[in-house]
This record gives structure tokens, C-alpha cells and sequence, in this order.
């Protein structure tokens, strides 16, 4: 048995070896871990970019108590943990010199992470997101549908797909994590999009899914083009997908949604989705000094 307290690694079948069944436990509020890791066993590692990715794990007693996994240069993510917890591995990766460029939990956690953080390292924590995860409770459609039918995205919309999540990322502030391209084909190839078409068959909004792992499937992204939005397109095409991750066999469809988009929360719970926690994305001011190697630790 090893000793308890945080192991740093980055060898991911170590890591879901270990923390498989832990992160299996809560399918919903382990959503993020679960689908990066599924992404990185499918793709490789280097699925999200060149540096390779680093994982942790919290051991008591021989048992996994929280996770930690970051795919630099973004932000760590955490399960959720207890203020000595979250200030023991801001600790231990203040220690290595792991620079971090902010991090994304639930609520309290990234609260106390980013208190941690300040302590040990200077850096100045700010939010800069507030998200809210919410589980498909009963699938209700929204009535009156726009008039439209939903349709998965083929080979033909690759460019439409590429240009869209362009903009996507454009919209919610940040820069894709792949370029288009390769996030349009592993989509199409998938059949991981689906389109609200108009009837003449033009394109109006889109709805993703991610692979289903421990029978949970997320819902991302949702977009629609801001001189679409206000008829009902996003609804509809979320109902598509929610309706086709049910038919599935998911036990579990959840989906985050920007707290400063009322809209967004509204549509959601309407259509039969309900809160499960909230998250918080916090921005540190600067980095710690470059990360050493793990040593197997």
C-alpha cells in the first residue's frame, strides 16, 4: 500500500487503474475527468496538444478519495475536495514548480484551490466563469418546435462544423482545443453533431455530445449564430441530442451552461434539465516556475 496523500502521474492506464472505479462512483459531477480521460485513451496523448498530460490522485487508507488531471497549457481540473485537501495539493504542486494558469472545480473546491494557491505561491486568483452542471431530468420538448427537422452532421457540413466551433470558441472566450478540422472530423466520424435544419435544409444551430463513459453522455457545445438566436433552434437541436443520448442506453446526460446566460439557463430547465452543483473557473495572476520532472511520484 502506498503512503496516503497526492501521487502525480503521467502514465493515464496508472491513472484510471487506480481511479477508475472512483471516478465511475459519480458519473455526473466526474463528467470532466471522465471524458478528457476517454478522449485521451482513444486519441493519445497528445489528443489535446503537444505537452503531455498530468493526472493525480488523492490515496487514504488505500482507497482514492479525489482526482486531479490537467492537459497543459489549461487549467487544471479537480474533483471535489475538502479545504485541507485542496490546500495539500496546492502544496505539493507548488512544491514541483508546476505553473498553473488558473483552475476549474466545483464551487468550493476551486474556492479553496485558488486560496491555497495564493498562499503558496503570491499568485491572485480572479473568476472568471461561473458554470452551472445540470442532469436531464424528463425529456421535455419545447412546444411549439421551430419548424425544422434535426439531422447528424456528415462528411458535406465539415466546413460549416469548422467554422462554427471557430466561432463558438470565439464566443465564449477562449480558443479552441483542437484545431477545426480535426474536431470536425472526429465529430462527423462519430456522428457526434447534430444539426436544427430549416426545411430548405439550411443549417441553423448545432448540439455535440461526447462519447458515453460510465453511462453518462454531455451534451457540448450548443451554438447558434447570433443573428439565429431567439427562435427556438438551440431547444431543438438540445432535444435532438438529449433524445438520441437517451436512445443510447445513457443512464445519465448532463450539460454545463454559463451562469451569466440566463437565456441558456432557462432554455435548459425548460426542456427538462435540473441543477446538479455549480462550478467556478478561476485565472491566476502568474505561474510558478517551470514544472520539474515527476519522477514516477
Amino acid at each position: 500500500m502506498r503512503p496516503d496523500g497526492w501521487h502525480l502521474t503521467q502514465d493515464l492506464d496508472d491513472f484510471l487503474a487506480l481511479a477508475g472505479d472512483f471516478l465511475h462512483s459519480r458519473p455526473a459531477l466526474h463528467t470532466l475527468a471522465l471524458t478528457v480521460t476517454e478522449t485521451l485513451r482513444t486519441r493519445g496523448s497528445d489528443a489535446y496538444g503537444t505537452e503531455a498530460p498530468i493526472f493525480g490522485l488523492l490515496e487514504r487508507a488505500g482507497e482514492v478519495r479525489a482526482t486531479y488531471f490537467r492537459t497543459p497549457p489549461r487549467r487544471p481540473s479537480l474533483t471535489p475536495l475538502t479545504p485541507e485537501q485542496a490546500d495539500s495539493l496546492a502544496a505539493r504542486l507548488a512544491s514541483l514548480g508546476h505553473p498553473l494558469p488558473g483552475v476549474n472545480a466545483d464551487h468550493a473546491t476551486a474556492a479553496a484551490f485558488a486560496r491555497a494557491w495564493q498562499r503558496h505561491t503570491g499568485a491572485t486568483p480572479t473568476i472568471r466563469e461561473r458554470l452551472r452542471l445540470y442532469r436531464l431530468g424528463t425529456l421535455t420538448p419545447p412546444e411549439p418546435l421551430p419548424e425544422g427537422r434535426g439531422r447528424v452532421a456528415g462528411q458535406q457540413d465539415r466546413e460549416q462544423l469548422m467554422c462554427w466551433h471557430r466561432e463558438f470558441a470565439t464566443a465564449i472566450g477562449g480558443v479552441p482545443s483542437t484545431d477545426s478540422g480535426s474536431w470536425a472530423d472526429t465529430r462527423i466520424a462519430c456522428g457526434r453533431v447534430t444539426f436544427w435544419e430549416t426545411l430548405d435544409g439550411t443549417p441553423v444551430s448545432m448540439a455535440g455530445v461526447t462519447p458515453m463513459v460510465a453511462g453518462q453522455i454531455r451534451v457540448a457545445p450548443v451554438y447558434t449564430p447570433d443573428h439565429l438566436r431567439g427562435r427556438g433552434f438551440a431547444g431543438a437541436a438540445t432535444v435532438e441530442v438529449s433524445r438520441a443520448a437517451l436512445a443510447a442506453g445513457a443512464t445519465e446526460v448532463v450539460l454545463f451552461a454559463d451562469l451569466a446566460n440566463l437565456t441558456s439557463n432557462g432554455l435548459y430547465q425548460r426542456i427538462g434539465y435540473v441543477p446538479v452543483t455549480d462550478f467556478t473557473v478561476y485565472d491566476f495572476s502568474c505561474a510558478a516556475p517551470e514544472t520539474r520532472d515527476l519522477g514516477g511520484s
